[in-house]
């Protein structure tokens, strides 16, 4: 069985402790007082894990999938109780109350936030080595970073909660406030950090995390040369590396191979389960000749929500594209019928399959960043800087050359913008259902234009960024929607 990075989970002073081999042998509760929380090393390492906790959950991974994937011309859903909820993503009707705003996007990320205030806050006073305080505090602060850059992202600017600001009414930060903040937690942690491989644990920070963190934040700020050079740092490494297969890139058996920087931790049991591909799978779905490995059992759930890709987006995949493989155009059903899922919108990504999923439960992680990601945000931003080069080309081809389909050449990509055009298609074809599509729409500003072209009636320029959520708005009335963000 897969050993799992531990996490400890902080609700007030209750704490639910769970691993994967075996539960951690913990103190009494009377030796958890608030006072030693926040002065042993095991106490505030519980309020750090936690910060993790938030960061790295795995049973909302389906929506970090769709709340990113189903509002852009790759994703689209039918069916069953969830399709009511991403139907106000796929038709742009969604409003402030709309609950994975709350649920999935803002409580998580403030709750990382809230944790990593309290290590920073707290870590003087903690009876511990001068190295582990440098240490707590660098993976704290990368956190509360990320988490930032994650909000940024989606609702533009949002209140900036530090120790001082955790509490009370709280109005939004200015956008530079925010970026300067974002920037200076992470490239502040770096040099506390362990290299790559150094790491206490697998899927603590180490310094090859926080540099692809910052790379892609300075992508999707457009801050160019910075985002070249946060990529380059991770590539000059040494130590991450594409893995040879793209099929086998997701397996369980392959996990942590040298292309996976960060992924959400998953296993086959509740909570920590990856929920998509019970929702990925098509009606009735007994086998298919494209996944003659994959063993579907009766004790697997199968959606009545159906997972769907759209056709004009995978009739654009090259037919040698070995990336076609996970996904499943033809099945077989319990009737014994061969059902063709080629048009339709109804091809389904089988990125997640795991043949020991144990109802919703699948233990297939769930990349965050991997490896073809910082090539491509290095060839993207340098791109952004000086048109298409050498280097920018042969960052690209590597990703292809992987995938089996034919490199370009400087005559085919000779402007800055074919070379746009050609990266954006290589980011859909290479991060289909990882989450990452409506970041690269929004960045490369085609969010809105594409939806239009869809007939979405509703797709206003406003909608490029998600509503701050009513409940905090409700609960903090200095905080506001950002400008523009006023009519739904």
């Amino acid at each position: 069985m897969k050993r799992i990075f531990t996490y400890i989970l902080l609700s007030g002073m209750v704490f639910s402790i769970t691993s994967c081999e075996k539960s951690l042998e913990v103190s009494p509760n009377s030796e958890f007082s608030p006072d030693n929380v926040l002065t042993s090393d095991a106490g505030i390492k519980s309020l750090l894990f936690s910060a993790y906790a938030q960061a790295q959950t795995q049973t909302n991974s389906r929506w970090v999938i769709n709340g990113a994937e189903m509002s852009t011309d790759v994703g689209y859903d039918t069916g069953g109780a969830e399709n009511g909820g991403l139907l106000t993503l796929i038709n742009y009707t969604w409003d402030p109350t709309t609950g994975t705003f709350f649920d999935d996007l803002w409580a998580p990320n403030y709750r990382a936030i809230r944790d990593a205030n309290n290590v920073i806050q707290n870590i003087a006073a903690v009876n511990t080595t001068d190295a582990n305080k440098k240490l707590y505090t660098a993976e704290a602060r990368v956190l509360r970073g990320q988490a930032y850059a994650i909000l940024y992202n989606n609702f533009g600017t949002v209140p900036l909660r530090t120790p001082e600001t955790q509490t009370g009414a709280l109005a939004k930060a200015t956008n530079q406030q925010l970026l300067d903040f974002i920037e200076a937690d992470i490239t502040a942690s770096i040099p506390d950090l362990p290299n790559p491989g150094a790491e206490v644990a697998f899927g603590r920070y180490n310094k090859g995390v926080a540099y692809a963190i910052l790379a892609k934040f300075y992508l999707n700020t457009k801050q160019w040369q910075k985002a070249a050079d946060a990529a380059k740092a991770v590539i000059d490494y040494n130590y991450y590396a594409l893995f040879p297969s793209f099929e086998g890139l997701f397996r369980v058996e392959n996990e942590r191979n040298k292309e996976i920087i960060l992924a959400l931790q998953c296993r086959p049991e509740d909570p920590f389960g990856n929920w998509y591909q019970a929702g990925a799978l098509p009606a009735a779905y007994k086998s298919s000749p494209q996944f003659p490995n994959y063993v579907y059992t009766a004790s697997m759930s199968n959606f009545a929500t159906m997972y769907r890709l759209r056709t004009a987006f995978t009739s654009t995949f090259a037919p040698t594209d070995k990336r076609l493989s996970l996904i499943c155009t033809s099945y077989v059903n319990t009737s014994n019928a061969t059902v063709d899922l080629s048009t339709g919108d109804n091809a389904r990504s089988f990125k997640y399959w795991d043949n020991a999923t144990v109802g919703n439960n699948s233990g297939t992680d769930v990349p965050v960043l991997r490896y073809a990601d910082i090539l491509l945000t290095r060839a993207e931003a340098l791109n952004e800087l000086t048109g298409p080069t050498l280097e920018s080309l042969g960052l690209l081809n590597q990703v292809r050359t992987r995938a089996g389909i034919v490199s370009l050449t400087l005559t085919d990509l000779a402007s800055k913008d074919l070379f746009r055009d050609a990266i954006l298609r290589e980011r859909g074809w290479e991060f289909v259902s990882e989450g990452k599509r409506r970041e690269d729409l929004v960045r490369q500003g085609k969010l809105i234009s594409n939806a239009v072209a869809r007939g979405i009636t509703n797709a206003k320029d406003h909608r490029v960024l998600f509503p701050i959520p009513q409940s905090e708005l409700d609960a903090n009335k200095l905080c506001t929607q950002n400008p523009g963000i006023k009519t739904f």
